[in-house]
């Protein structure tokens, strides 16, 4: 499986800045597609996510574009418009075609160069190595930033990136496809949902290998376990987990948005705790074919994948800017 480059008509390009640690990933589309999302973190940084509700007059979008950057990340945005527009791909108007193209941003401002972030260059430049292979994964894109597990400060967060995977529907829905891409910047920590076991996160020390369990550090009141009553390390909004699911059923936008919601049950398996007061954690949903599938399982096909997604985006993530990852040292 390639992830979400699975699903037809779907491209996905990164640009990458392995000096200051920030990119920029798009999604683009052969054909506007219906989408929905979901917002469940209080952290977030968009744009033009409301062209996604149902009944707006656009109905449809060209490209989503992720970034890092925190807010001035958004701008990269603009870079995937003016590429859209020169290839003529956009929302019709009086004088001009106006490509559809909601953003989304973590903050990965403190691992590298704070004063370098994703622009309308690298918008262009995501777009123009954008193509339908297998998705590149770990410390790339809007990934190459990121990190997870910081309730104990920076000295004892890992390393984190961007995954995708796919999920194969079987029986009376053989052929349908729900894929997703997931970068993850999360305050908490990554588990295997599959196990419930930690596997990148919040770590006891700086150079222990044993992980502090976030949520139980938040229930106890302490950044250790054992160890006197220092509140964990709570930054100021600086965490975000962004996905992106697809599939080949054919959705309408109250659908779409369905499939976000549920798509977010796959971020609560997989990151522990999601969806706190200092992440962006969002979704988008976008339908792509015109195959017949239930709600019901294309629903908990998506949280399957956005949990191995989020699995993926730990594990393909190497080593980078003092924060150990579980792909090792580049």
């Amino acid at each position: 499986m390639k992830g979400l480059t699975d699903i037809t008509g779907i491209r996905v390009g990164h640009a990458t800045n392995l000096d200051a640690l920030t990119g920029c990933t798009v999604v683009l589309f052969r054909d506007p597609a219906v989408a929905g999302y979901d917002v469940r973190g209080s952290a977030s940084g968009t744009a033009e996510f409301f062209v996604m509700d149902p009944g707006h007059i656009a109905g449809r979008i060209h490209a989503i574009c992720l970034a890092g950057g925190s807010a001035f990340g958004l701008d990269a945005g603009t870079g995937v418009r003016n590429s859209l527009e020169r290839k003529g791909i956009g929302f019709k108007t009086s004088h001009a075609l106006v490509p559809i193209v909601p953003a989304a941003i973590l903050y990965d401002l403190g691992i590298g160069k704070s004063t370098v972030r994703p622009d309308a260059e690298m918008g262009v430049l995501a777009c123009e190595a954008a193509t339908d292979y297998a998705v590149l994964e770990g410390a790339v894109g809007a990934g190459t930033g990121a990190t997870v597990g910081k309730a104990r400060g920076a000295a004892c967060a890992m390393k984190s990136g961007i995954g995708s995977a796919t999920v194969s529907l079987g029986g009376e829905h053989d052929g349908v496809l729900v894929s997703a891409l997931a970068a993850v910047n999360a305050y908490g920590d990554v588990k295997d949902p599959t196990t419930g076991r930690i596997i990148a996160g919040a770590r006891k020390s700086p150079g222990s290998a044993e992980f502090a369990n976030t949520a139980k550090l938040l229930i106890e009141g302490r950044r250790e376990a054992g160890a006197g009553s220092l509140a964990p390390a709570i930054p100021k909004g600086e965490n975000t987990t962004l996905v992106v699911v697809a599939t080949n059923a054919a959705l309408d936008g109250v659908e779409a948005r369905k499939l976000a919601q549920l798509s977010q049950i796959g971020m609560t398996n997989a990151i522990s705790p999601a969806h706190t007061m200092v992440d962006g954690d969002l979704v988008i949903a976008v339908s792509a074919g015109s195959r017949k599938a239930s709600m019901m399982a294309l629903g908990a096909a998506a949280a399957e994948a956005v949990g191995q997604a989020i699995v993926r985006a730990v594990r393909t993530a190497p080593s980078l800017g003092g924060y150990p990852g579980l792909a090792g040292s580049r």
